[in-house]
């Protein structure tokens, strides 16, 4: 919002105001927001300061505004007299134009409703006569087409090509201005008995409908002659590779809106007769390579019948003639051939499916892939080679072909060859562990220098409960990948050096001198490894400790109860600890864990220790001032100090901490590791007791 349009005039203030006179002006004014920005801009007594000088140059301007307007402020009340008086007199004036603009509407509306009639019927006559036009181009059309494809005669010659593309480019015609005339006539068939009273109109609709009736009989007939005529020419046209005819037949085709219907009747007429004798189980059988043979033949279809088909209407960069362009809107590839060669398959040739004979089934496979891959290579395109594959025949095609029972076969066999196999192996190096004994230091040494790479590698960063905004204890998922694995890794190194124990012991002492320092080399990482599970479980807790110095500002002046439930932090803090035991208690052994646990809560008490410590030092340090502050005050009035009613705020904060340790404790125990192992645990319980003893606080 512009400042000119935002404010209002007002008298100019000082120019030494910590804040912006205009700004109480504004529409959008609010008084929080206008406090929230000058905070830290002037402390609270200047901002006081300035406003008590600001409303006096208010009031001044108020002043100043009625002692300059005074008259008429006063001669405000008199200049109302007469007034009611006024109004009542236009009234009816006012009563009567309103009557008048109504009539004048009224006759309008009436006079644009007798305009819009007329101008309908107007639209109607000559949409009507539209119509009877069309219905002339229709019978002249028809008289075309019968001196075209001879009607007249009995006897249906074949007719020549380029008449046959005259017939159809007025065949197109004739269906247009049937389209044209069709919806009128409707209309009139079923108003002929309404204008019964007028005859002309009757009996021009009647006229009109029984043109439309044999026009459109005759339409039917002219069709089936013009397709039947058009289907010889295009099946001769194919089998002798006339490249010209062909394309005039596809582009008739197309005109005619007979697409769909020219590629079932070349699957019909040209590729299910020569695929009947090609895919079978003769076929198959007295062939000597098999199915590849039989696959072979059925792809040499393409060259020698479909050649000059799929070059007219597949775009490619080759060209069969710089006088004929491509056919648009045909597919005999996916449309004719791929349906009949997966129909005959399917039906003539269903024994390649069964999975039996697990080599025959995999080589008739592998040639079936081929066949598929050669197909899509005649698409010549990467979207011709997705239409095949989305076609509803090559998915079904594909699903009949069963592989979970070929690969269970597979594996029956496969699997007892295996495992004597491998049974063998582990047999020979039980025997022979000598020849092995080089490499079985060098995976321990590789292992060891792979441990130290693992934990120096750098883990994306994870939220934790102190960045997610919000205080309450994580999930059981909130565990870190990276402790996760660091927990596995400790476990792995336990049940890699227990298994070292059970070597094979050897005739040379040297060899087990040699397996021990390995052995040793390996346990040394276990420590490593521990610090780094402690430090990813405790630092998730000790980032909620800094909310044990935000305990004074929850009892400071807020005059809040005396608290008997722990903070929310102390469940934040025992979460990942507890965590840890629930997820991990079944990896590692229960007296490892216990340590675990042992160390992870010593680090946490020795933090926590520090913060209540100096949270109880900050509390006594400000009752102490408040109370010598007290004296003051009372010597200087000379009255009795009064007895405090109820707990004070310190005394609160130290019931809080109370509260909050006790409850720390009890998390502690609740996992069995004691007291007493914890690290400054009783330190801290002896700290909060102590300060609560020196308090009027009753014991809990």
């Amino acid at each position: 919002m512009s400042n000119e349009s935002d404010l209002y005039s007002i008298q100019v203030g000082p120019n030494d105001l910590c804040f912006d006179k205009n700004e109480f002006i504004k529409k959008s004014f609010s008084a929080d927001d206008f406090l929230k920005s000058h905070r830290k801009k002037a402390n609270l007594e200047t901002l006081r300061d300035d406003l008590g000088v600001y409303l006096k140059v208010l009031r001044s301007a108020m002043i100043e505004l009625i002692n300059k307007d005074y008259a008429d402020f006063v001669n405000l009340s008199s200049n109302l007299i007469g007034l009611d008086k006024a109004i009542n007199g236009i009234q009816v004036p006012l009563g009567q134009l309103r009557e008048e603009v109504l009539q004048v509407k009224l006759s309008l509306e009436e006079a644009m409703g007798d305009l819009s009639s007329l101008l309908e019927q107007r639209r109607e006559l000559r949409a009507k006569k539209r119509s009877l036009q069309s219905l002339t181009h229709v019978h002249s059309s028809l008289n075309k087409l019968r001196e075209l494809l001879k009607l007249h005669s009995e006897d249906k010659p074949i007719l020549p090509a380029n008449l046959v593309e005259r017939a159809a480019s007025e065949y197109n015609q004739l269906q247009f201005n049937i389209s044209k005339c069709q919806q009128h006539l409707d209309t009139a068939h079923k108003q002929v008995r309404i204008l019964y009273e007028n005859i002309y109109i009757t009996y021009l609709h009647f006229i009109i409908l029984q043109s439309n009736t044999l026009a459109q009989l005759q339409a039917e007939k002219i069709l089936s002659l013009l397709t039947s005529s058009l289907n010889v020419m295009f099946l001769e046209s194919v089998r002798s590779n006339n490249s010209d005819v062909i394309a005039r037949c596809l582009r008739i085709y197309v005109s005619l809106d007979k697409a769909a219907d020219v590629e079932a009747l070349f699957r019909k007429e040209v590729v299910a007769p020569v695929l009947r004798d090609v895919i079978s189980e003769d076929s198959l059988n007295s062939d000597p390579r098999g199915v590849q043979g039989v696959y072979s033949r059925v792809l040499a279809f393409l060259e020698t019948h479909m050649k000059e088909l799929l070059e007219l209407t597949t775009q490619s960069d080759r060209q069969v003639s710089k006088l004929i362009p491509k056919v648009q809107g045909f597919n005999f590839l996916v449309n004719s051939y791929w349906p009949e060669v997966e129909h005959r398959l399917e039906t003539d040739l269903s024994s390649i499916f069964a999975p039996g004979n697990p080599e025959m089934f995999y080589q008739t496979y592998c040639e079936t892939v081929k066949l598929l891959r050669q197909l899509e290579r005649h698409c010549r395109t990467q979207a011709g080679a997705k239409v095949l594959r989305n076609h509803p025949q090559y998915i079904a095609f594909l699903h009949h072909w069963n592989l979970p029972v070929y690969f269970q076969i597979r594996q029956e066999i496969g699997g007892s060859l295996e495992a004597t196999l491998s049974q063998g192996i582990m047999k020979s190096l039980a025997e022979r562990p000598s020849e092995f004994w080089k490499l079985s230091l060098q995976i321990i040494a590789r292992y060891c220098t792979w441990i130290e790479e693992a934990w120096e590698e750098k883990w994306p960063s994870e939220s934790s409960p102190s960045t997610n905004g919000t205080n309450l204890p994580p999930s059981e998922g909130t565990q870190s990948d990276r402790l996760l694995f660091l927990v596995y890794l400790h476990a792995d190194i336990e049940s890699f050096a227990d298994k070292l124990k059970h070597f094979p012991a050897m005739t040379s002492t040297r060899l087990d001198d040699s397996i021990e320092e390995s052995k040793q080399q390996l346990l040394s990482r276990l420590p490593i490894v521990t610090q780094f599970i402690l430090g990813e479980v405790s630092n998730q807790s000790l980032s909620q400790l800094r909310q044990v110095n935000d305990i004074p500002r929850l009892f400071r002046r807020t005059n809040r109860d005396i608290p008997t439930k722990p903070c929310l932090y102390v469940a934040a803090i025992l979460a990942p600890p507890l965590s840890f035991h629930k997820a991990y208690r079944e990896v590692v052994g229960a007296a490892q864990l216990q340590r675990w646990l042992t160390l992870i809560f010593s680090a946490i008490t020795q933090q926590f220790y520090s913060s209540v410590n100096d949270v109880l030092t900050s509390v006594q340090k400000t009752e102490e001032s408040l109370r010598r502050l007290k004296k003051v005050r009372d010597r200087l009035s000379a009255t009795t100090p009064s007895e405090g009613k109820g707990l004070g705020d310190d005394d609160k904060i130290r019931q809080q901490l109370v509260l909050d340790v006790q409850s720390f404790c009890e998390g502690v125990e609740s996992v069995d590791v004691k007291k007493d192992d914890v690290d400054k645990l009783l330190e801290l319980l002896n700290l909060v007791e102590a300060a609560r003893s020196k308090s009027d606080l009753p014991k809990l």
